[in-house]
């Protein structure tokens, strides 16, 4: 996702899925893909180095799971505690949130 309008749209009424240090918000898309917003403010992971990491590995676990997802778009929000996580750890806890979402739009 690229413009304020697509997050502005995610931000209401949202599909949520949170962990102590991560957010997912989902919302349908009216398309036929899922897509991606980050959000992973310098508040919480302070440096440069840890916020690129972060957003790094959520874009490749996306892109490796994108065909498992729903046509909805995704917003991650990075929350304290975040730029601790290893690649593993972070890689898991996305797993777990995406599924959570899914079950919840589902269901």
């Amino acid at each position: 996702m690229l413009t304020p309008e697509q997050f502005k749209n995610v931000f209401k009424d949202p599909i949520p899925a949170a962990s102590p240090q991560i957010t997912i918000l989902a919302k349908p898309n009216g398309l036929d893909h899922p897509r991606l917003g980050l959000a992973i403010p310098k508040k919480h992971v302070k440096l440069a180095v840890g916020r690129n990491r972060i957003r790094r590995v959520t874009r490749e676990h996306f892109r490796l799971h994108q065909h498992d997802l729903p046509a909805l778009d995704f917003v991650v929000i990075a929350k304290g505690g975040s730029g601790t996580l290893s690649n593993e750890a972070l890689n898991k806890l996305l797993g777990k949130l995406w599924q959570r979402v899914i079950r919840r739009y589902n269901g």
